[in-house]
């Protein structure tokens, strides 16, 4: 009974010795890295937020989205706007950003309640279409900046070194990221193991049975619908913070069915797998490169049906089932 007891307990506390490792390695990476692969890990922890963003909405709730991007260039531009009109801190502008995409998100899940499926799939495509387009109109130049769009600027470290280790604008912004990406999935968890991800679950899996218990599908459907776009919101007022530039082309439809990739490959109903989709559609692109400058994208769609088909389930629900498989043989040989 004891040693049950005491497995029982090892197995418990797992989940938060590896957090705490992964919070460790994380906190001492970019001192080890270049600017540029500094750069990089912060992107992947902005796009992270975006995929965690899409997977309550599509993962949890069942609502599919092809038009995230245009909640990812709401954030980017209230950013923006804010810091170069306003003079507004970079750090305050996170916030407000996400409270815009917010409203922004739960205004347009209300009349998109009506659609499901590709119905709703094409109203949010037909999103991310106009809204690149509606950000270089010319009445609304004077504060998008048009086609030109607007250049920020990267902000410096409060300090120039921390414990003896220099600390430069992209490394004290890994950091910024780095807290910013730890809150909002402290956040997302919460969310998700209460009585609100149950909710959405059940509204996913069995709509009719959902509204027959009393839960106001409605309500919950628009309410998804605005925390994922809050959660893109923050990824796209950091992406303007770390890249010090936002413009109508950096928003394309492309980018929405980028982040879909994302969260396919990472793993649907997975926070952790919000991170290796981000890592995915931040450096295989470029592997792919690498790999032929000819042919790029045929390499990368290559790629991605392969995947697809190993690990069905995504890179999450791989390292899961091997997890899984790891553990019952250690306890087998026990």
């Amino acid at each position: 009974m004891t040693s049950i007891q005491t497995s029982d307990t090892s197995r418990a506390q797992l989940p938060w010795l590896r957090i705490t490792v992964v919070m460790a390695v994380a906190c001492v990476l970019p001192f080890f890295l270049s600017n540029y692969h500094v750069f990089q890990a912060s992107m992947v922890l902005s796009t992270a937020i975006a995929l965690v963003g899409l997977n309550i909405l599509t993962g949890y709730s069942g609502q599919i989205s092809l038009g995230h991007g245009a909640f990812l260039a709401i954030g980017a531009y209230t950013t923006a706007i804010l810091m170069d009109k306003f003079d507004v801190p970079y750090w305050a502008t996170i916030p407000v950003a996400g409270l815009v995409c917010l409203v922004a998100g739960f205004l347009f899940g209300l009349p998109a309640l009506k659609l499901e499926g590709h119905y709703l799939a094409l109203a949010t495509f037909a999103l991310a279409v106009a809204l690149p387009q509606l950000l270089k109109f010319r009445y609304l130049e004077p504060w998008t900046g048009g086609v030109q769009g607007i250049v920020i600027m990267k902000p410096e470290p409060p300090l120039s070194s921390f414990l003896g280790l220099t600390l430069n604008s992209d490394r004290w912004l890994y950091f910024v990221a780095l807290l910013v990406a730890a809150l909002m999935y402290l956040i997302a968890w919460n969310l998700l193991r209460g009585r609100i991800g149950r909710a959405l679950i059940a509204i996913r899996d069995q709509p009719t049975a959902a509204a027959l218990m009393g839960i106001d599908t409605s309500l919950y459907k628009s309410l998804a619908f605005g925390v994922s776009a809050l959660f893109t919101g923050v990824a796209g007022s950091l992406s303007a913070i770390l890249v010090a530039f936002v413009a109508p082309d950096s928003f394309t439809v492309f980018l929405s069915i980028t982040l879909m990739v994302g969260m396919v490959v990472g793993g649907l109903t997975s926070l952790a797998g919000a991170l290796y989709g981000a890592a995915f559609v931040q450096f295989v692109p470029n592997l792919a490169d690498q790999i032929s400058k000819a042919a790029p994208w045929a390499i990368f769609g290559a790629l991605l049906i392969v995947l697809m088909i190993v690990l069905p389930g995504g890179i999450a629900g791989g390292l899961n089932l091997l997890w899984s498989k790891v553990s019952n043989r250690t306890g087998a040989l026990q």
